[in-house]
């Protein structure tokens, strides 16, 4: 899929938009210098000409006489814009003044250059996929760089750790748009699922692929407002809230257990996993439940997909925040 649809649609609009007004402010004010400038209205007037006087000069002549009369066109055309620029300096103006001024020189704004997307419209779609995911400040302060399993105590607890964090960046670095494999993070908390998965996140948008980090509460929250707060005899828009959850390249979802189970999650629950899995759109979820409470929580056909679908990261040691106030 790539960057967020809706995204890539807005920011896409922006650009169009920037590109017009670009134009218009230059014509704003090349109008304005022909009102206040006269001389300057009679140097752009010819210096209109040149491209037609080019045509002209190759309709009649050819060969060695069409290259000096080409030749000097071009050195006329340039006499006219060094005398065009010292007019402008003399009134006080730089010399550019009525140019098409791009914010990207490199694209003149469109977000594009050639059929490949400028870095400027990929660096706006991979912030745009910052604040889209819904962890947008996990995102920037929780990093691969500043994950530190050496702060564990344990020395197999610190080696099960740095195991995990280099096949969290391996997974990150390797991340597809189909096919990659759904990680089933387990542990209590404060031992880093959260600040991997932020990790996970930002890599994977950086590389240019959509990511929504949820909540399990507000994951679930999303469907309970989709399912019982539409208007009686509404019509279902042609997007809601919840498309985001199947349409994406990696999904998080975090804290599962801390929701209020009940039928109607356990069936959300139920739908999204089957649906990404046949999609093979990958998944990442946290949890702070063992293995047993998900079995004894959930129904046997999510658990079966939990535990057959997902390469399950088990997490170990002591509550991060308690060893560094300690």
């Amino acid at each position: 899929m790539g960057f967020n649809r809706e995204n890539y649609r807005r920011i896409k609009r922006e650009y169009d938009g920037k590109n017009l007004r670009a134009k218009e402010d230059a014509e704003r004010r090349r109008e304005e210098l022909h009102r206040r400038l006269p001389e300057i209205r009679d140097l752009d007037d010819r210096l209109s000409q040149t491209g037609l006087s080019i045509l002209a000069a190759a309709s009649r002549l050819n060969g060695e006489a069409l290259e000096r009369e080409i030749s000097r066109l071009k050195e006329e055309n340039e006499a006219l814009l060094q005398k065009r620029a010292a007019l402008l300096t003399r009134h006080g103006l730089p010399a550019n003044y009525s140019d098409v001024k791009y914010e990207c020189a490199a694209c003149s704004d469109t977000g594009f250059i050639g059929i490949g997307m400028c870095r400027c419209m990929r660096e706006r779609l991979i912030f745009a996929g910052y604040e889209s995911s819904g962890i947008g400040s996990l995102i920037a302060s929780r990093t691969f760089d500043n994950f530190d399993p050496g702060r564990q105590p344990d020395p197999s607890v610190r080696e099960g750790l740095e195991r995990i964090f280099r096949f969290c960046q391996r997974y990150a670095d390797g991340f597809r748009e189909t096919g990659s494999a759904n990680l089933l993070l387990i542990g209590a908390t404060g031992l880093g699922k959260t600040h991997l998965s932020a990790a996970v996140a930002g890599r994977v948008i950086d590389r240019g692929f959509d990511v929504v980090c949820e909540t399990a509460q507000n994951f679930f929250s999303d469907f309970e407002n989709r399912r019982f707060n539409r208007p009686y005899g509404g019509y279902e828009r042609e997007e809601d809230e919840t498309d985001r959850y199947t349409d994406c390249d990696l999904l998080i979802l975090d804290d599962l257990g801390t929701e209020l189970t009940n039928q109607f999650t356990v069936s959300c629950l139920y739908n999204i996993l089957n649906t990404r899995l046949n999609r093979g759109r990958a998944m990442m979820i946290n949890t702070n439940l063992t293995r047993e409470e998900l079995h004894r929580r959930y129904a046997d056909r999510i658990t079966s997909r939990l535990f057959g679908e997902f390469a399950p990261l088990m997490f170990r040691g002591t509550d991060m925040r308690q060893l560094m106030l300690g």
